[in-house]
């Protein structure tokens, strides 16, 4: 077996690094090596935030109010209101900030260093002066260090220089510092720190080293105007009452008692408190998974993908390769490795081998030493590199160079097509090759060009495509389909999302895998040229069309990414190569591979799957689309109950009553108290629906709700009030008092609400299989409703504080049944819309 070594590999002898026992100190001394240029974010903050709310101020005015009016015991009762809400609001923040820490934890980037004489890996936030550190192609720098081991080293400093070109870097004093927040480039390196957080160049720029900006989605943008239009509404309101109620009865401050009310009644403050705890929590609930998203917005996006592009190459298939068969071009000869016992007198395995290198990562170059090791008979040959040319190019290659004597070996393996190239063959001998190539491709193989060169002097050329290059041959290798992928894809077709293959690979070798594994219309193809030359129009159009692109380089990977999101598509891709960071950023949601990614791919990606398993996307898609589900539940029983309370408070006096003012402050906070955990905890847990992954994907562009859905909501708010203005009406134009018709339409709303709760679990299956749905708040919320109905009925104390009176049996019997009819018939609206529904079905 020909014995080869790395001379100019990297050696490690002498390189020891930081002893573990000094760690703790230089933590201590230098800090952490985080990038800070604000406050950390702590509970006085949390606090300012609740303070400057609108609820909270409202809260606070109604507060002042009660006591210079002299109604101490509501005054206390506002105070502790704004406690508990307060409390809620901290409670849910403190939820949300764990979640995100855990989350931020997950994918805080990790560094290989040499600490005690071994490689061990760690979270860069750890590093200290002094880590030796070891860094490789499209890792990001995380500290400020000098080179003191390198190989074919460049590296990208635009963050700090604003030149997009690589600059090389090796052990030389004048060319040995690397900063933090710039980008290896090509090679590799060890590399000793001795700045780390804000003692950086970039620190010290005052520049963040993060590639990944958290920017507002397009829902939180919608959320934010519907809430602001609703706060205007409120304080609109607020004035109106104010000012009607002044008319009336020239009482300033009761006035501007009763005006709080309604503004109280109108902000639904809730809203944003229950999106922000649905992402986070959401985003924490699936990264126990192993689904780790970068920012919990990225859920948002999960419900509306609707196409996937995918790799082929460990993504589709094993990443385990085998080398099947090969074409030795010298005899004209195909060769099936798995029926040949030894092949001899062939040069193509020997300088595939010595293409590759030593101790292989890539899966391709493990097959190829496995090979040569099984079929070629042992030589006894010494050879050093002296050279090595990194891969590169479009479509790429890589050469390795070895000293033999006093003349040079040169090896190269690479695509194809760039092999056969530069070994200028002529125009027959290149089509012969071709025809070859293609066979193999046909067979589901991925194929590797080998050539080789030899040299007389000491001098290399630039590029490597200069040497004097002789075609070798083509590898054959195979890399089978992962065993559950036909089932993966099968649910993501029934979720009606578009499956898109993008692929280095010869379109035959991929058409023959999408065959295998289930892709719809796997026969038509693009390859990375052609998809170069079409105008974006035209692109747009095919992108529709077309599920197998092929021949791709990162250029026609982002173009293809841009051009489906340019006909109206949200774009999920997987990626795990430094050249799938610019597609995976530009994608809606960008999927990185946790375990075979590269830090580049991970840092450039909105979702990272830690064990690489394709089926995790569908999990994903079917969280985002539950928990999307469940906020749109939430918001909608929010509109749907946030109706009466603001009728009820508004439209006796608009319309003169003879109790105008049934509400006060503390009923509308009582109401709220119930409402806020109900929307932003109940609804959180609530589980997915069975039919939700066969539904089609949201428009993202259309707003939360469609008009039918808003609809049905207002719809259903205004049935409430119906029925409790009724009661109203009725108890009041027959000589009941103010207490006694306020306890009827307080109780009638209370119960009301219990009831749209659990009606508004699902806006399709009626109670009678909502019931069955498994939310372990579901006793918590029924019984601490009832209790606080209790209470306020059978506490005097309490009673008093609320200006209720007793209520007969037979009144609160009256109030359960206004309350149940007035929200249940959504039940039968909605059996009769499945009738409907399976009819339409069975005729078609």
């Amino acid at each position: 077996m020909y014995i080869y070594m790395l001379t100019k590999a990297i050696h490690t002898e002498n390189i020891i690094g930081l002893k573990e026992i000094e760690i703790a100190a230089l933590q201590k001394q230098f800090g952490k090596n985080i990038f800070s240029s604000e406050k950390q974010r702590n509970i006085f903050h949390v606090l300012l935030e609740i303070i400057r709310e609108p609820m909270f101020i409202l809260l606070a005015l109604a507060c002042t109010l009660y006591f210079i009016l002299g109604s101490s015991n509501e005054g206390w009762m506002m105070m502790a209101a704004m406690i508990f809400v307060s409390t809620i609001s901290l409670y849910q923040d403190a939820k949300s900030t764990k979640a995100l820490k855990a989350l931020k934890g997950l994918t805080e980037p990790k560094i290989v260093v040499l600490r005690d004489g071994k490689e061990q890996t760690i979270q860069t936030t750890e590093l200290v002066p002094g880590d030796i550190v070891l860094l490789e192609e499209g890792n990001k720098i995380p500290a400020d260090a000098h080179v003191i081991k390198a190989n074919d080293l460049s590296v990208n400093e635009s963050v700090i220089t604003g030149e997009s070109m690589s600059v090389d870097k090796d052990e030389d004093e004048q060319m040995n510092l690397l900063y933090q927040g710039t980008i290896i480039n090509t090679g590799k390196c060890y590399a000793k720190v001795f700045a780390t957080g804000n003692n950086t160049k970039l620190g010290k720029l005052g520049k963040s080293v993060s590639g990944y900006s958290v920017q507002k989605t397009l829902l939180q943008i919608q959320i934010t105007k519907f809430v602001k239009a609703l706060a205007i509404f409120g304080i609109s309101a607020f004035c109106i009452i104010w000012l009607i109620n002044y008319l009336k009865t020239e009482d300033l401050i009761l006035s501007l008692m009763f005006g709080l009310t309604l503004a109280m009644a109108s902000i639904p403050e809730e809203i944003p408190v229950a999106f922000s705890s649905f992402m986070a929590l959401g985003a924490y609930q699936m990264s126990k998974l192993g689904i780790i998203s970068r920012q919990p917005q990225t859920i948002e996006n999960l419900g509306a993908v609707s196409v996937i592009c995918l790799d082929k190459t460990g993504t589709i298939t094993e990443n385990r390769m085998v080398l099947k068969s090969m074409y030795d071009y010298e005899k004209d000869a195909l060769f099936d490795l798995e029926n040949e016992i030894k092949i001899n007198g062939s040069n193509l395995l020997r300088y595939a081998m010595l293409a590759s290198e030593i101790n292989p990562f890539d899966a391709m170059e493990k097959a190829i030493i496995e090979a040569y090791q099984k079929n070629v008979e042992s030589e006894t040959e010494v050879l050093s590199m002296v050279y090595e040319y990194p891969l590169e190019g479009k479509p790429p290659m890589m050469t390795h160079v070895y000293a033999q004597n006093k003349k040079k070996i040169i090896a190269g393996k690479g695509a194809t097509e760039r092999i056969i190239e530069i070994c200028k063959l002529d125009d027959a001998t290149k089509n012969k090759i071709n025809e070859k190539a293609i066979l193999l491709a046909s067979r589901g193989y991925r194929i590797l060009g080998v050539a080789s060169s030899t040299l007389d002097n000491e001098t290399f050329p630039e590029k490597q495509d200069d040497f004097n290059w002789k075609f070798e041959g083509l590898l054959a290798l195979y890399d089978a389909p992962k065993k559950n992928i036909n089932n993966v894809f099968k649910k993501i077709y029934e979720a009606n999302i578009s499956i898109k293959i993008i692929t280095g690979d010869f379109p035959e070798t991929t058409v023959n895998i999408a065959s295998q594994v289930g892709i719809k219309n796997c026969l038509k193809y693009l390859t990375g040229n052609e998809i170069m030359e079409m105008e974006d129009a035209e692109l747009q159009q095919k992108v529709r069309e077309i599920n197998i692109f092929a021949r791709m380089f990162p250029e026609a990977k982002l173009k293809i990414i841009e051009a489906l999101k340019a006909s109206g598509e949200i774009v999920a891709m997987t990626g795990d190569g430094v050249n799938d960071a610019p597609a995976l950023k530009s994608a809606h949601i960008g999927i990185a591979m946790g375990m075979r990614g590269t830090e580049m791919a991970r840092q450039s990606a909105d979702l990272i799957l830690t064990d690489d398993n394709l089926d995790k996307v569908t999990d994903a898609i079917q969280y985002g689309r539950k928990i999307y589900s469940n906020l749109k539940k939430a918001i909608r029983y929010i509109i749907s109950i946030h109706i009466p309370i603001i009728f009820t408070a508004s439209l006796p006096l608009i319309l003169s009553w003879k109790y105008p003012n049934i509400f006060t402050p503390v009923h509308i906070i009582f109401l709220e108290i119930i409402m806020g955990p109900t929307c932003s905890i109940f609804y959180e847990r609530e589980p997915v629906e069975t039919n939700i992954m066969q539904m089609q994907p949201r428009q993202r562009d259309i707003g939360i709700f469609n008009l039918n859905e808003l609809l049905i909501s207002i719809i259903q708010g205004i049935v409430i009030s119906i029925g409790v203005l009724v009661l109203y009406y009725f108890y009041m134009f027959n000589g009941h008092t103010l207490s006694e018709t306020r306890t009827i339409v307080f109780t009638t709303m209370i119960l009301a609400n219990i009831f749209l709760t659990f009606s508004n679990r699902s806006f399709t299956e009626n109670f009678s299989k909502t019931i069955f749905y498994r939310n372990n708040f579901v006793l918590p919320v029924l019984i601490l409703s009832i209790t606080f109905l209790c209470i306020i009925h059978l506490i005097p104390i309490v009673k008093d504080l609320f200006q209720l009176s007793i209520i007969t049996i037979p009144d609160f019997l009256l109030c359960l049944g206004v309350a149940f009819t007035s929200v249940m018939w959504f039940e039968v609206y909605k059996t009769g819309l499945s009738i409907v529904k399976k009819q339409s079905a069975l005729s078609v």
